[in-house]
């Protein structure tokens, strides 16, 4: 299609009009990947992309330039939000732009994704918490252990460290799934089922500890910096009700266009070929399907109690 960056296209997306514009404005520099192959990935993969965002707030990181200028992250809805978007407002203790409440765009049709995408929003970013538009308070249903690798680390010994943690969390009787972060390392998440948003934290930063001692040569708990040099921190602290972590199947604003992606567990346990492209997630999941799906499996739910969170 020949087109200036400038030209605008209105499409239908299930019924909502949508006009989007700079299609062929080049993202991905060194991929070539464009405004519209960004449209084109988010609408292909939201089968099974938007069950994970379904009732999460969402932040957003834009870059309306591509990857190499400049970004910014978005947590309160634009004026430009259309009308038939939900939002959410929500309560944000200690905001940096000293804001008492957020309206969170919360994204429940492909609509809105690809709203999203015409907006430069390249990654997606959510809570461990939903907000059901029924429920009367929100609800922590997942616990997350980012994993990150202190250079030389690599997301090799990420793998290494999400292996040990996949045992620990099954001997608590949790059911862990496992993807790339899309980037340098990796996160590893379990359904769960909590009273106390503070239990999750708590919980992770017991788990954390445990790998920590279980080999110390390899996993650091604390999130000193200096301490992290050769070795994989895990990130308890994404658990705080106010932290979100990378979406599975959102792009990452890297010089290739790479996705946050699941992983089976022997493709972790090889530690091979842990980085993905947007057109190779489609092809993934063509094959297999959404590996992520655990995460919403209400019947693998485990309770975290607070006798979970003082064990060492």
């Amino acid at each position: 299609m020949a087109e200036t960056k400038s030209e605008k296209v209105t499409v239908d997306v299930d019924g909502r009009h949508l006009t989007l514009s700079n299609l062929t404005k080049v993202l991905y520099p060194d991929a070539g990947f464009a405004k519209g192959e960004v449209i084109d990935y988010y609408s292909r993969i939201a089968p099974v992309l938007l069950p994970h965002l379904a009732d999460r707030p969402l932040t957003v990181k834009r870059y309306p330039n591509g990857v190499d200028g400049k970004f910014f992250f978005e947590k309160n809805a634009p004026r430009s939000t259309p009308g038939w978007v939900r939002t959410a407002t929500l309560p944000v203790p200690g905001s940096t732009m000293n804001r008492e409440t957020i309206d969170f765009v919360v994204v429940e049709e492909l609509a809105t994704l690809v709203w999203l995408a015409n907006l430069a929003a390249l990654e997606l970013h959510v809570p461990q918490w939903r907000v059901p538009v029924r429920a009367r308070k929100p609800r922590t249903d997942v616990v997350v252990f980012d994993l990150d690798p202190g250079p030389p680390a690599t997301i090799v010994e990420c793998a290494r460290v999400a292996v040990m943690l996949r045992e620990v969390l099954h001997g608590d009787g949790l059911t862990p799934v496992a993807k790339t972060s899309g980037s340098k390392g990796m996160q590893v998440s379990a359904p769960i089922s909590v009273d106390d948003m503070d239990l999750p934290s708590k919980y992770a930063h017991v788990v954390a500890r445990r790998l920590e001692r279980q080999d110390p040569a390899l996993v650091v708990s604390r999130m000193t910096k200096s301490l992290r040099d050769g070795k994989v921190f895990v990130d308890w602290s994404q658990n705080n009700a106010a932290k979100t972590t990378v979406a599975p199947y959102s792009l990452r604003a890297r010089p290739q266009p790479t996705v946050s992606t699941p992983l089976t567990w022997d493709e972790v346990e090889s530690g091979e070929h842990l980085s993905f492209t947007a057109e190779e997630v489609l092809d993934r999941v063509e094959q297999h399907g959404d590996l992520w799906a655990g995460v919403l499996d209400d019947d693998a739910r485990a309770r975290i109690t607070s006798a979970m969170c003082t064990g060492e």
